[in-house]
This record gives C-alpha cells, structure tokens and sequence, in this order.
C-alpha cells in the first residue's frame, strides 16, 4: 500500500509539474517531472487532435486509456524502458493476441514518444527495440467473395434497394464503405462513366469535447450526427471509371428518387448542410434532415443512398443486409471491405498492374496494395507457374 501511495503521490506532482510549465510558458516543461500518462495526455491535445482523423483520435483515447495508461502511465516519461513494454507485449501474447491487435495498442505510446523526441523532451523511443513473438496469432485474412456468392448476395438484396447499389459499388469499384454512402449525385458522372471520390461520411459527436465523449458513451448516440469530411488521405481522392452495368442501375435508380420526391411533396425529407468546426479548425458539414414543407436557407446534399421518403441511409444501415447475407446465405465471412478487397484481388489476378490499382483504391503506398489487397491466389501460382513453362519452352526453340 505505501508503494502504490507513493507512485499515487508521485503522479499528482507530475501533473502539477506539467500544468505549471504549461500554463507558464505554453512550451517546455521537464521529462523527468512528468509521468507517460500526463505526456500521453498531452500527445492527444497536441498532436493527435492536430494530425489524426475524428475515429483515428477515438481509437488512440480509447487505447490509451484502456491500456497504456493502466500499464505504463505511472512511469515517468524519460524512465519507461523497452523492458516493460516487452513484458506487456509477452502478457498479451500468452492471453492469445494477434500481433495487428498487440501493434495497434503499441502505436500511440510509440506515436507520443516520436513526438516527445521531435519536442526535446527524451532522447530514446522505448518502442524501437520491441520484438514481436515469432508464433503470435496472425489476424484472420479477410476472404475473397466469389462471383457465384455475389450472384446469390445480389438476388437476396433485390427487394432492399439501395442496399443492393452499396454492393454493387463495393464490388464494381472497390470503394470503402464511408467513400461509398458519402457519394452525391454530382459525384456521378453519366457521359463518362465515373465516380468521383471527395469526401467521406463519418459519425461523431457534435459539441462535445472528443474526451468527453468518450468519458460520457451512455449518452454519445444522443449527440451524434453524421457528417462529410475529406477523404483517409489525400490520394484517396480520385475518379473511378465503371462499368456501363452499373451506370446503368445508378441512371435508374437517380430516375425513382426524383419520382419519390414527386410523390411525397412537401412530407419528403430533404437532406441539408450545416456548416461546423472541428477540432483542428477545419470546416466540416454536419448532415440535417427536416421535411420539404419547412423552410431552410442551408445547401441541399443530393445524397445518392436515401429511403423512398428522403431519409438517409447510412453505414449503419448497413447492419441490417449485412445480417440478411450472413444468417440466410451462411456467408459471416462478408462484410463491406470484403468486397473492396475482392475487386483489387480479381483485377490483380486479371494482369491490371498495382500501380493502377493503388490510384483506383486510393492508396497513399503502392505497398499497402500489396500488403492489403493482393495475395497469392491458387490462380495466380498455377499462372506463375505456366508463364516459366512457356519461358522455358520459348528458350529451348
């Protein structure tokens, strides 16, 4: 008990330490003085709040406080050694962790101490020397959707339209689901065929403080609203050209919208954009809906995925055939990026290089194509294998 009174008493006057050189020079306070939990802290105030996407900044929080700050936040920053995190790491991979999982607790304490370095306040990242156990459980890949079971999928969702849309722009380009339910008609592109990616779709909470939120989830649905902000990365902004097939069903179903707003007149719900700040400053639009008969000066957002009555149709909404495809069709492999994933693989497969394949992803490294989306195929090694027959035979003659 007096040691944990101690480091008790110790962390106090860490977090005192740091609120006095804070507060008194907005810039420097001693490593030494603060614990990683108080650093911790301030990483999210400045550095991820700045740098890190909205869901990005949720699942750094929730990391550090389910697990960083229980395990290491009594340390002082410039005494936490790659010793502890090392024991952490072997803690987690006899509880059966896979190594992504162990990695994306790691990443934020690795991230602050980086930061910590480029600030001046230690000199070493603890982090750098950590070694991964060689047996760690390997994440489950995500599987391929054959054609056969896209048929099937697409014949279950033909009476739960637009979900059957979704699939199909998964499928046909390869979008995330957040690109996907953030598209508008003006992102559609009839004559040529494409589909512009600008923006995504995001859920968060709206005038509360990131931490808060996250201190208060009983009462987080009650704040939220979904939202278009930019793209993961600034090359995920891209076109896409399509298939004619789906052009098709995007023209038909843009044909029925205009006739359901016919239809329901003035009780339609029009989707709206109010502008809004978030937490780095930058404007962003939150998504209002309020019937056509009520007068609303905002722009409009001519959102692709609606109800026949105007409502929005999010990636929330897309629980509901996502549970269809898994208990009636027995296919709980399925989910939404399944298709993203399928789509790079089947296109690598048919010779389109990767270079094409990480602009029409949107990927920022061609090595995240490789690393993701394209694995070695039964096809893919009987083809590697007949290519050096045929080299082989070419070189005999």
């Amino acid at each position: 008990m007096p040691i944990f009174q101690d480091m008790k008493r110790q962390r106090q006057i860490s977090y005192d330490n740091l609120c006095y050189y804070y507060n008194n020079s907005g810039q420097h306070f001693e490593a030494s003085a603060v614990s990683v939990a108080d650093f911790l802290d301030y990483y999210m105030d400045n550095y991820s709040k700045i740098n890190n996407k909205y869901n990005t900044q949720l699942g750094n929080l929730s990391t550090i406080e389910r697990h960083l700050k229980p395990n290491f936040g009594a340390y002082r920053l410039s005494a936490l050694g790659t010793a502890a995190i090392q024991e952490f790491i072997n803690e987690k991979f006899i509880l059966n962790f896979s190594k992504s999982t162990i990695e994306n607790i790691i990443a934020p304490l690795s991230q602050a101490y980086e930061y910590a370095i480029d600030l001046g306040y230690v000199k070493d990242n603890p982090c750098r020397r950590i070694k991964y156990p060689k047996d760690c459980r390997q994440p489950k890949q995500r599987e391929l959707i054959s054609v056969d079971e896209y048929n099937k999928i697409m014949e279950m969702l033909k009476d739960h339209r637009p979900f059957d849309i979704a699939v199909m722009i998964g499928w046909y380009a390869g979008l995330r689901i957040s690109e996907t339910f953030g598209l508008t008609w003006n992102d559609i592109n009839f004559p040529s065929k494409t589909i512009t990616v600008n923006k995504q779709i995001v859920k968060r909470n709206f005038g509360v403080d990131i931490r808060k939120a996250f201190q208060e989830r009983v009462k987080k649905e009650e704040r939220s609203a979904w939202y278009f902000q930019s793209p993961k990365t600034p090359t995920s902004n891209r076109a896409i050209v399509v298939s004619n097939d789906l052009i098709q069903v995007l023209k038909a179903w843009r044909k029925k919208q205009l006739e359901n707003q016919i239809y329901y007149g003035e009780y339609y719900k029009e989707l709206y954009l109010k502008d809004e700040t978030d937490e780095k400053g930058k404007t962003i639009q939150r998504i209002i809906e309020i019937e056509k008969g009520i007068p609303c000066t905002l722009p409009t957002a001519d959102i692709v995925f609606r109800k026949e009555n105007g409502e929005y149709v999010s990636t929330d909404s897309f629980k509901y055939p996502s549970r269809i495809i898994h208990h009636r069709l027995g296919l709980e492999k399925f989910d939404y990026h399944s298709l993203r994933h399928t789509h790079a693989t089947m296109l690598i497969e048919a010779g389109v290089s990767p270079k094409t394949m990480q602009e029409r992803l949107g990927h920022a490294s061609i090595q995240t194509t490789f690393d993701k989306y394209v694995h070695n195929t039964e096809d893919m090694k009987q083809g590697a294998a007949d290519t050096f027959d045929e080299l082989l035979r070419k070189a005999a003659k």
